[in-house]
């Protein structure tokens, strides 16, 4: 393991401050027609209202801006399946900084448009997110840019940490938040969040079981891969990362997979209650609650609405299997 410092909540409250002249706060909405399908108080806090449409930039606006003169001279690279690398080519582009991501051959091409319109190079490579990270880690031996990790790094968790604290500023009232997990960044900042504003929040994760990596190694406590086929590129990662996963292992209450069929429908019924575009990883979290019903009874949950970057494929197909 490496000696990585899990952020703490001044750190959280520190990114606020930073980020606030960059991002809107969001909106946290309750809906009927959630609430009716769960049979509990259900808000939706939604992070696709950021200027990338994903919760991520909080994250790299919090990242970027703390980079020294000499780290924003050189330029930066990360890999991404999209809104990571978006959210690195809007704080690249606040901060007049060179931003390379690299991401996989089969990469949204609605997040890909995204990046270019926000200034970043895109350098494809690879089948999967994987394979792009380690086109990334090439390009940053080779040229000394300044890779960012889109796990592995505390300024990221503690930037989308402030969703969090936003949503509980909001409803201070909140039983359980429900958070889609890729990497893992989402759920680490909502823990540090949760656990530092009032003890007895339930975190709960979820990932698709067709790229269950995070879900092994939360729970087997060590670092697994496994394989990654889902259709939720927010969800697709093939290894797990060590510090998301060191603060989940302690303080996440549970995690649990949902199939990708489930996240289609979840996704058209996001679109009906919520009138907002929300993409697969965005709605995995009420395919999640569905999942618990029983357990959420009489619970007030709030679903992390992390991104609306859906293709037009995708949202056809989503409508097709509903």
């Amino acid at each position: 393991m490496s000696d990585l410092q899990a952020p703490v909540f001044t750190d959280v409250l520190a990114a606020r401050q930073r980020i606030a002249p960059y991002l809107p706060r969001t909106p946290l909405y309750s809906y009927g027609g959630l609430s009716d399908v769960l049979g509990t108080d259900v808000w939706v806090k939604h992070e696709n209202h950021l200027p990338v449409g994903a919760f991520k930039v909080r994250g790299g606006v919090n990242l970027v801006a703390q980079l020294s003169a000499e780290e924003r001279a050189r330029g930066v690279v990360t890999a991404s399946t999209g809104n990571h690398g978006q959210s690195i080519a809007y704080a690249a582009r606040l901060f007049g900084v060179r931003a390379i991501v690299c991401v996989p051959e089969a990469a949204n091409p609605v997040k890909l448009a995204a990046i270019c319109g926000l200034g970043a190079e895109i350098v494809v490579d690879g089948r999967d997110f994987d394979e792009a990270r380690d086109r990334c880690a090439q390009l940053a031996a080779e040229h000394g840019y300044r890779y960012i990790h889109s796990g592995d790094e505390p300024h990221l968790i503690a930037g989308v940490a402030t969703a969090t604290l936003e949503l509980l500023e909001d409803e201070p009232g909140i039983d359980v938040i429900v958070v889609p997990i890729g990497g893992g960044s989402g759920a680490a900042g909502a823990c540090i969040a949760a656990n530092a504003v009032r003890a007895g929040i339930e975190v709960i994760g979820v990932q698709s079981d067709a790229a269950p990596a995070a879900y092994r190694s939360w729970k087997e406590r060590r670092l697994i891969e496994d394989r990654m086929e889902t259709f939720a590129e927010g969800l697709a990662t093939r290894v797990a990362f060590e510090l998301p996963q060191r603060i989940m292992w302690e303080r996440l209450d549970d995690f649990v997979l949902v199939s990708d069929d489930q996240i289609r429908t979840a996704i058209v019924t996001m679109i009906e209650t919520t009138r907002n575009l929300v993409e697969a990883a965005g709605a995995a979290p009420l395919a999640a609650a569905v999942s618990l019903r029983e357990r959420l009874a009489g619970k007030r949950v709030a679903l992390i609405c992390s991104g609306g970057n859906i293709s037009p494929a995708q949202l056809a197909d989503a409508l097709a299997a509903a």
